[in-house]
């Protein structure tokens, strides 16, 4: 009798393994297949939360098929205490495994809500958007001036506040050191004071995401690496026999061809009017150079040029200097830098407004009259309008 009952409790025993070796493959093939989400979902965790209440959100929204073997599969892989606070962008059909991964790797938050303030030479804005998950699309929340004295949008405060919060900062090309610094002392979220306003032409126009507390003068330290080594590889890329003498040369250069562009295609052609230029020994006559020797780059005109400006000798007025400025006007992009080492190959020598936002090119002083004759016509049409 007992040997048959050893003999059952043994057989027991086997179908119980074999059952639990079964579930437990059941299991693991769950939490690696496919999972039964139909479109891209955004999870806010927030601080103090835990895979127990996580977990039962994503079968709430139908992420995971089962809330226990999303937890035990978290467990299993050492995953359970790892979870981070943030806002994260579950992709459709994503696995349990893709999933704990997600929420526990760390980093910037990958969706929900961003503030960019864009840094531009006419306006500084922030910007609050956040990411419909559905589209991966941005859509835009609130928008305003953030140098204006009037009280901040309340949807900005309270996204401000919240810790999963993303922050991005744009820097438009052709704007001043003078304008990145004034506009980087408006952003609350930053820390520290800024000892002075950096050279011309040495931060790097580019697109900064940054954290709660980051450094200002931190931030403008990367700025300066990217430019210094965006123009050692435009110096090293340069042409045969441009009439420039060094790296500092280029920076000028590019920095005039910045605020002379309307279009973005015409880089190279307006590179080659002053390249052209500077080879003659004929003077640049740019207004953008004669207005930095009025601003010294501490905001925009707001006014056209006076003759009496035009003809006034400044160390920054081109109709009047031969050659280059003695600095950069602006802080140039890549497209600018590149522009002036690697020039379209024209003779134009002239260029005026088109009307269109671009320009129109000339080799001989007659063309150019026609053109601005053209250009002047167009503009006495627009003010009968």
């Amino acid at each position: 009798m007992w040997r048959n009952i050893a003999s059952n409790f043994l057989t027991f025993l086997v179908v119980l393994v074999f059952l639990v070796a079964g579930v437990i493959l059941w299991g693991k093939n769950e939490f690696n297949s496919a999972g039964p989400l139909d479109g891209s979902i955004c999870l806010r965790v927030d601080r103090g939360s835990n895979m127990r209440r996580v977990s039962e959100e994503l079968e709430e929204r139908g992420a995971v098929s089962s809330s226990t073997i999303f937890r035990i599969g978290a467990d299993y892989t050492g995953k359970d205490g790892l979870l981070k606070a943030g806002s994260w962008l579950i992709p459709e059909g994503a696995t349990m495994a893709e999933i704990t991964d997600l929420v526990t790797r760390g980093g910037a938050s990958t969706c929900g809500t961003e503030v960019v303030y864009r840094i531009g030479v006419t306006q500084v804005e922030a910007q609050v958007r956040e990411l419909d998950p559905a589209t991966e699309a941005y859509r835009e929340v609130v928008e305003f001036d953030l140098l204006s004295e009037a009280e901040k949008p309340g949807e900005y405060t309270e996204v401000v506040a919240q810790a999963d919060t993303r922050f991005r900062i744009n820097i438009a090309e052709g704007v001043t050191s003078w304008q990145i610094v004034t506009a980087l002392n408006a952003v609350e979220v930053m820390e520290g004071e800024i000892g002075g306003v950096p050279p011309e032409g040495s931060l790097a126009p580019y697109s900064y995401e940054v954290e709660r507390g980051d450094v200002r003068a931190e931030l403008l330290d990367r700025m300066k690496e990217i430019q210094k080594t965006r123009l050692a590889a435009a110096w090293e890329a340069r042409d045969d026999d441009l009439p420039l003498e060094d790296p500092a040369d280029v920076l000028i250069l590019a920095s005039i061809i910045e605020k002379e562009t309307g279009v973005p295609e015409e880089r190279g052609q307006v590179a080659s009017v002053f390249v052209n230029r500077l080879r003659r020994g004929m003077r640049l006559q740019t207004d953008p150079t004669v207005i930095y020797g009025i601003t010294n780059g501490e905001g925009v005109l707001g006014r056209g040029l006076r003759q009496s400006e035009l003809r006034q000798a400044t160390p920054y007025n081109t109709y009047v200097i031969q050659g280059l400025p003695p600095t950069p006007i602006a802080n140039p992009g890549e497209a600018s830098l590149m522009a002036a080492v690697q020039p379209a190959e024209t003779d134009y020598v002239f260029f005026v407004a088109d009307g269109s936002g671009g320009h129109a090119f000339a080799e001989t002083l007659d063309e150019h009259n026609e053109n601005v004759a053209r250009w002047r016509e167009l503009e006495a049409q627009r003010q009968n309008q």
